[in-house]
């Protein structure tokens, strides 16, 4: 799991990088942040249907990470089929069925941070729940604000890097 959080930061780093102003450039790469905050709803018989979306104004980057849907307490020994509506690579509707739960041989399943974009809406396909599900809503902003005196002091020291001469090294004579 570590490795995992160790690859996405670099992966932001690099993607703030190219954001700020392309990879080798001696700009300064755009902060990230990183939030997190507990995602969970709950499927029956009354409610068949929820939907996750956020704002479209929003210029952050939102993934809703998926990690467990269990049967809940009052469910009844029957197939609960659940299925995700969420956009494909061509922004095509699509719905897949992503679980089958049944209280006497599988009353749970683990997603192991099942990664999807929002909006997605959970359907309850057939049974009566209740079907729990639970996750992450991850929000990742690159900032790149900068003020105008932080990008003109970068500016000076890149060309005060660029005038200052390499001398060679001074040769010291030995004594015997």
């Amino acid at each position: 799991m570590a490795a995992g959080a160790a690859a996405a930061l670099t992966f932001l780093d690099q993607e703030s990088r190219v954001r700020a102003g392309g990879v080798g450039s001696l700009q300064v790469p755009a902060p990230v942040t990183m939030d997190s905050f507990f995602f969970g709803c709950e499927l029956s018989g009354h409610t068949r249907s929820f939907t996750f979306k956020v704002e479209e104004e929003d210029d952050a980057e939102h993934v809703l990470a998926l990690t467990m849907l269990c049967l809940t307490e009052g469910a009844k020994d029957e197939c609960n089929v659940v299925e995700v509506v969420a956009r494909n690579h061509d922004h095509q509707e699509i719905a897949v069925p992503v679980a089958n739960l049944k209280l006497s041989c599988q009353p749970m399943l683990s997603l192991d941070d099942f990664q999807l974009q929002p909006p997605v809406t959970f359907r309850l396909k057939s049974g009566s729940g209740p079907v729990r599900i639970t996750g992450r809503h991850q929000i990742v902003t690159i900032s790149n604000d900068l003020s105008e005196e932080e990008s003109e002091e970068d500016g000076s020291e890149e060309e005060e890097a660029e005038l200052c001469p390499i001398l060679p090294a001074k040769k010291l004579g030995r004594r015997l």
